[in-house]
């Protein structure tokens, strides 16, 4: 039985960053349009544009999710009797425990424009992860739906 999710977030890139891609094409574009016949600038202008395209959809295509009594992060599930504590974490702490303050046994899924993640603690003795680290736009909502999953079982 499939139940409805409690919390889901795609960690899609911002529009910023397409903005700028599409620029940097742009640019590629002129640089190969005066170099090149206009036919080969236009295939590697297209080539180029699809790699980014393909890029920035690899890049933000991790999902979140909390539901079916359990946690998704990206490729990574764990099942809700195995998840400690959760706790959200503004721009500073998440930049300290990716950083300095990291275990390098810990569980990652960061994006670089998100600021913010929820540090969700392992209790599984036969995970070598002490937790994982989970960028999230939304970082209280996501410590909530984990809270009340480990309530609920």
């Amino acid at each position: 039985m499939t139940l409805t999710p409690s919390y889901t977030e795609r960690l899609g890139v911002p529009l910023r960053w397409w903005v700028q891609c599409v620029m940097l094409v742009a640019v590629l574009w002129l640089a190969v349009a005066v170099a090149l016949p206009a036919v080969a600038a236009w295939v590697v202008t297209l080539v180029a544009l699809a790699l980014t395209t393909f890029l920035l959809v690899l890049i933000g295509s991790p999902r979140v999710v909390v539901a079916d009594g359990g946690f998704r992060a990206g490729r990574a599930h764990i099942g809700a009797e195995h998840l400690g504590p959760a706790v959200a974490l503004d721009a500073e702490q998440t930049r300290r425990t990716a950083g300095v303050d990291a275990d390098a046994r810990a569980y990652l899924l960061l994006r670089p424009y998100l600021k913010r993640a929820v540090k969700v603690e392992i209790t599984d003795p036969a995970d070598p992860a002490p937790y994982w680290l989970v960028s999230t736009r939304r970082p209280e909502e996501l410590a909530r739906a984990l809270t009340a999953l480990t309530h609920a079982r």
